[in-house]
């Protein structure tokens, strides 16, 4: 077997899933009621919940329960059944005859027969002026981790779908003035959303293509277009969060599998294997159409489940 230096943890596993959130939860619990050897590598647990924690309202057997009481539950779930789990960050997938390594980019390197991929998605940028130089000083794509910090200050939200609104409304508990700015005309949000949003007083422009993100050592005010007029208009807000959509974070297994037109993993949808054999998928980091909680977890058990098939059949 190849010799790896000494910086190196190398284990041997049946299974490796990467990603905490829905799929890599309820993966890491099917796997390990099939008595797989499985490690779960991932920074943190609760994948998108976790930046957003808003109310879920439809998730089964909630009639209403908080991001962060699913994701402290999913944890809870997952440690009582002895999974091994990592806090860490995937770098390479690479294959090899008897089945994969995963380095991490802490420099540590683990041996599964199998890997299921479940590192969900990354929030994606506006590619807006100013937006990097104010990251972490005003500028944020995590509603939950930083809301208390705008207490009683105006903020933007960027994006009037369902994220950008559900955003606007959990902000709207400590920021004195709440903004959505969407770039259609139209607003796509749900019904129910909109409602709560104009209830609170959320004002919300559309045709707001944002240009630039300004300020001094903090962001002090944004400057939009206006779409339909083209006039560039001001707004003084200290924080903006953009809610824009997501990316698929895939790039430690560029090599191994088929992408989409949106850079998402595409896969067997029955069995969720992708076109290397002993790597599978799950949740929104594939071409699944549905972007739904308890979609990625149904996922996260069908590749789980499939995995386990493929270990045995190989043994």
């Amino acid at each position: 077997m190849k010799q790896f230096p000494k910086f190196y943890t190398k284990m041997l596993y049946d299974l490796i899933i990467i990603g905490g959130g829905p799929a890599g939860a309820a993966a890491g619990i099917y796997s390990a009621r099939r008595k797989l050897n499985t490690l779960v590598i991932a920074k943190s647990f609760g994948g998108q919940m976790a930046r957003k924690a808003v109310d879920i309202e439809n998730y089964p057997g909630f009639e209403k329960i908080s991001g962060l009481e699913l994701i402290q539950k999913f944890e809870k779930h997952l440690r009582k059944n002895k999974v091994d789990i990592e806090r860490d960050t995937v770098g390479k997938v690479k294959k090899i005859k008897d089945g994969f390594f995963v380095s991490t980019k802490s420099r540590k390197q683990f041996q599964a027969k199998a890997v299921i991929v479940a590192s969900g998605a990354d929030p994606r940028p506006l590619e807006a002026i100013g937006e990097k130089k104010f990251i972490g000083r005003g500028v944020s794509y995590c509603t939950a981790c930083d809301g208390p910090i705008f207490a009683d200050k105006d903020v933007a939200v960027v994006g009037g779908g369902n994220s950008g609104f559900e955003a606007a409304i959990s902000l709207h508990s400590y920021a004195k003035k709440v903004y959505i700015l969407e770039f259609n005309p139209q607003i796509i949000a749900d019904g129910e959303n909109q409602k709560l949003a104009e209830k609170l007083g959320v004002e919300v422009i559309t045709n707001a293509a944002l240009k630039e993100i300004r300020g001094g050592n903090f962001v002090d005010s944004v400057i939009y277009e206006d779409r339909k007029s083209k006039k560039l208009i001001t707004l003084k807000v200290q924080g903006v969060f953009v809610e824009i959509g997501s990316q698929p974070a895939t790039s430690f297994v560029k090599d191994l599998v088929e992408f989409s037109e949106k850079d998402e993993i595409k896969f067997d949808p029955r069995n969720n294997m992708t076109k290397t054999p002993g790597l599978f998928a799950a949740g929104d980091v594939t071409d699944v159409k549905w972007k739904q909680i308890v979609i990625a977890a149904g996922e996260g058990t069908k590749a789980a489940l499939s995995a386990y098939e493929y270990i045995i059949n190989k043994s």
